[in-house]
């Protein structure tokens, strides 16, 4: 079994090492560097841990209220000098702030003003301070313009003012400036050392926004890109009772035994006969059966076009060739085109009973994979009424109840499946995964010696399984236990040498225990040689540069990324990584501010 094999038919990206898909890797594991969105909030966690402050409001001005007048007066009474024109204007400011209290806001507003206009031009902390008031008026005003004009010049006056700039921040997204709160809601991050929940959660909110926008525009556009083979072949290899997956000689049926399960016929029909240089070649005229045969080159861009002419043709290989077109539609990342041949081949009556239940998992997925979990629910169940006999069924929408947080349900789910196939050597691994996690997020010690016992019986029992060493892994780095989890990567890789996304774990294990970065670069640069086109492994790169100081590879690297990607969902993660590096390049740019290294 391959290390990375997508939890669902969707292909939703090497989660290399778990059986799950990257996404779903941040829901169900976590990692050991953060890969969520806005990835520079790894310095947020470390600083949480030593006790931030809360999501405390910034909405009150500067600067006590005093009974005094609002502008330039002086005090009655004989023995007072004549006030300073700074005298003035703080007095000017106290009035507001007093009017500000309560709630008289124009009244407040026009009392800033004053100050400002007394204030001599060199004070500019003080000149800072009645810009921000103001803004805090203006805010109350719901006046957003002029919140972001007068926190501007706030922030001109004094560059590293925290509530002028996470003002103007606000102000900002009402006016859908994202771009610029991101901006600004970064620096105050940084100043406040990521310890300030309310800054902390707008940055978050603004990141998704704009990982969104952008990846709905982008995969609109996009290029469909086929994976590289070792991505497709660890995608097949998750399915045992997929007909489209089965060799070509082996896997065709005729029509009187289409119906009969586990039994194949060789093909004899539809080909012909072709010899050149003593050496004979089987031509098929069936448009299927050349995809199969193009499938088995692992020639794979041919395949789309072959099934479509079976379609087209109207051929006896239709609901095959419809079901092998939706599945490298999704490979590609085309969920669009894939839906239309997943509904028809589901439709199909008097179809292949494992065809119909293949596409329901297949569409299940694409769904869970969209965020749809109850399409996703019923399309499991509904293939699981039709073809209860199925392993393949019981194993993805084990993994599903998973994501779900179901994990009764999903052992259950792992038990049906390692019933009819006692041989799953991955549902077996992927049941003491579920148990393990159970356990681990319950903090209950003795369920995960259980757990942990089940991953040494699992690799006992299926020493070739990679699957089971590499989840085995997993849990052993949350138990801190570096060395053996190292081990475990290491017969990963004797398994399976052309597997990168174990490199990509294994590399991240080495920053984790040793905090050894060169070792770490190393073996995900060897993944990104292995699989050029492993998204996880760019991704990966990309975080460790942003926690290196190194925005502009890791925008690089991100970039890189996003043209991999294999859903909408996941471009858009990534473009929130992006977006927080680049926002930090800019906050570097503009104030000299950084957030801690690597």
């Amino acid at each position: 079994m391959a290390a990375s094999k997508p939890v669902e038919a969707a292909a939703g990206g090497g989660g290399g090492g778990t059986g799950l898909s990257r996404w779903q890797l941040a829901l169900v594991l976590g990692a050991p560097i953060l890969l969520g969105a806005g990835a520079f909030y790894l310095w947020g966690r470390r600083a949480a841990r030593r006790g931030g402050k809360g999501a405390s409001e910034r909405k009150t001005p500067e600067g006590r209220a005093s009974p005094g007048p609002c502008g330039g007066g002086q005090p009655d009474g004989p023995g007072h000098e004549e006030m300073s024109p700074l005298d003035r204007a703080q007095a000017a400011k106290n009035k507001g702030n007093k009017y500000f209290k309560a709630g008289k806001y124009e009244q407040a507003i026009q009392c800033y003003t004053e100050a400002i206009s007394l204030c001599p031009p060199e004070k500019n902390l003080d000149l800072s301070t009645f810009y921000q008031n103001r803004a805090a008026a203006y805010e109350q005003l719901q006046k957003w313009t002029e919140v972001a004009q007068d926190c501007t010049k706030a922030v001109e006056l004094n560059p590293k003012y925290v509530k002028a700039l996470f003002r103007r921040a606000k102000a900002h997204e009402k006016l859908d400036n994202k771009k610029e709160c991101l901006e600004d809601v970064t620096a105050v991050c940084i100043l406040e050392a990521f310890q300030n929940q309310q800054s902390m959660l707008l940055a978050d909110k603004v990141l998704k926004l704009l990982g969104k926008e952008k990846a709905k525009e982008k995969y609109k556009n996009r290029e469909p890109l086929m994976p590289s083979p070792q991505f497709i072949k660890s995608y097949f290899s998750s399915f045992t009772d997929d007909i489209i997956s089965q060799p070509l000689l082996k896997g065709e049926k005729s029509d009187e035994d289409k119906d009969k399960e586990g039994e194949a016929s060789e093909v004899k029909e539809n080909e012909c006969m072709y010899i050149y240089d003593d050496c004979s070649y089987i031509i098929y005229s069936s448009g299927y059966l050349r995809a199969k045969q193009y499938m088995e080159e692992e020639n794979y861009d041919k395949i789309i076009s072959e099934s479509t002419k079976e379609i087209e043709a109207k051929g006896k290989y239709m609901a095959e060739a419809l079901l092998l077109r939706a599945t490298f539609y999704l490979l590609i990342g085309n969920a669009n085109a894939a839906k239309p041949d997943l509904d028809q081949v589901i439709s199909m009556e008097d179809a292949n009973v494992k065809l119909r239940a293949n596409a329901l998992i297949k569409r299940g997925s694409m769904y869970m994979q969209q965020q749809q979990p109850v399409l996703s629910t019923q399309d499991f169940n509904m293939a699981a009424d039709i073809d209860p006999q199925n392993a393949d069924v019981y194993h993805h929408r084990g993994q599903l109840k998973i994501l779900l947080d179901q994990i009764e349900e999903a052992v259950e789910d792992f038990d049906e499946c390692i019933r009819l196939r006692p041989d799953s050597a991955l549902a077996q691994a992927q049941k003491c995964f579920a148990l393990y996690r159970q356990a681990y997020t319950g903090n209950n010690p003795l369920p995960v010696q259980v757990a942990m016992k089940g991953f040494e019986d699992v690799i006992k029992k299926f020493p070739k399984c990679a699957e089971g060493y590499a989840l085995y892994a997993q849990a052993l780095t949350d138990q801190q236990q570096f060395g053996k989890a190292d081990e475990m990567y290491d017969k990963c890789i004797d398994l399976e040498p052309d597997n990168a996304t174990t490199y990509v774990h294994k590399g991240l294990l080495q920053l984790q225990w040793k905090q050894d970065l060169d070792k770490g670069l190393e073996l995900i640069s060897k993944a990104i040689e292995i699989d050029n086109k492993c998204d996880f492994a760019y991704e990966t790169m990309g975080t460790i540069e942003v926690q290196r100081g190194n925005l502009d590879k890791a925008i690089e690297m991100f970039n890189k990324a996003i043209n991999l990607a294999k859903s909408e969902m996941e471009m858009a993660h990534l473009y929130s990584l992006c977006d927080a590096a680049y926002a930090q390049t800019e906050v570097a740019k503009k104030y000299g501010l950084k957030p801690p290294t690597l």
